[in-house]
């Protein structure tokens, strides 16, 4: 066989183009495991980032910056983790670990707060509180949850000893209030979401200094926190099953996982008051139940 210059050309062509088609898939796999390998190192450095985020955004105590007129009276949480933070006379938007970041000042008196599709609603009472006839001039103030803008006033005149609380569940508002001196129930005024009355609810508690100062629902049941270091668990249904020697009587929402609340206080600071939420484990509500006398 006689081999040519072409023929020796052709055939270390052939060669070549062998040997770069064993090479290149060898170059593939460890590009491709490479890559990986990358890919595995940066989720893992990016999970502890992710939990660590997750943690700072889901605090378990939160205090709200700067000093306000009158004393906290609610607070409200919005699905992006802001706060809404009611004072007497001030009403103020916080970032999940209390950085202002608006805040107006609002007419005396406004209440405790909910938060309900971008939109915070407060009850707010320009009468008297806690008197046997009533006397009180209730309303719930709409504000966007944007800007703190106000959006609409809706008059509540049923809640006869002044409206202080409201809560929110399946698109039905309850708002709560004062109570007389002695009177050994406490009262849940229910409203549609044009707030049109549908019913009084009345709540077996005995009596409790002031009526209900805060509302929420959260793990399946209502919250209602009242002054003097009293906290009711309700069923859905409006019976008792809880009470408990708590003091969360400047505001009640749902905590930062289901086995939580954040309860609200504050305290009067050179002339202002502040105010704070601190999530409270629901275990430990159970060692603090008042047992009635029979």
């Amino acid at each position: 066989m006689i081999l040519t210059v072409a023929n020796l050309k052709h055939a270390n062509i052939c060669k070549s183009r062998s040997v770069k088609q064993k090479i290149l898939p060898r170059k593939m796999k460890t590009i491709l495991r490479l890559i990986t390998a990358w890919l595995i190192l940066l989720l893992i450095g990016a999970i502890p980032s992710l939990r660590a985020k997750e943690a700072q955004e889901t605090p378990a105590f939160v205090l709200c910056e700067g000093k306000y007129a009158g004393h906290l009276q609610g607070v409200c949480r919005g699905e992006g983790g802001d706060f809404f933070w009611s004072f007497t006379r001030a009403l103020v938007k916080t970032n999940p670990q209390g950085k202002v970041l608006k805040k107006i000042p609002v007419a005396d008196h406004h209440g405790d707060v909910c938060l309900v599709n971008g939109k915070v609603y407060c009850a707010v009472n320009f009468g008297a509180f806690n008197h046997p006839e009533g006397r009180a001039d209730n309303w719930i103030y709409v504000y966007a949850a944007r800007d703190l803008k106000l959006l609409a006033k809706h008059k509540v005149p049923q809640v006869k000893h002044g409206a202080g609380g409201i809560a929110e569940r399946k698109g039905r508002f309850m708002v709560v209030g004062g109570l007389p001196e002695g009177v050994p129930e406490n009262y849940v005024y229910e409203y549609d979401k044009d707030f049109k009355f549908i019913k009084r609810h009345v709540i077996k508690s005995g009596w409790t200094r002031l009526g209900i100062q805060a509302a929420t629902f959260a793990q399946g049941h209502w919250w209602f926190a009242c002054y003097g270091s009293v906290l009711l668990k309700v069923t859905p249904e409006f019976e008792v099953v809880g009470k408990y020697n708590f003091n969360c009587g400047y505001g009640v929402l749902p905590g930062p996982d289901n086995e939580q609340l954040y309860c609200a206080d504050g305290k009067s600071v050179d002339g202002g008051w502040d105010g704070h939420v601190k999530a409270v484990p629901l275990r430990q509500f159970e060692k603090l139940k008042i047992e009635e006398k029979k």
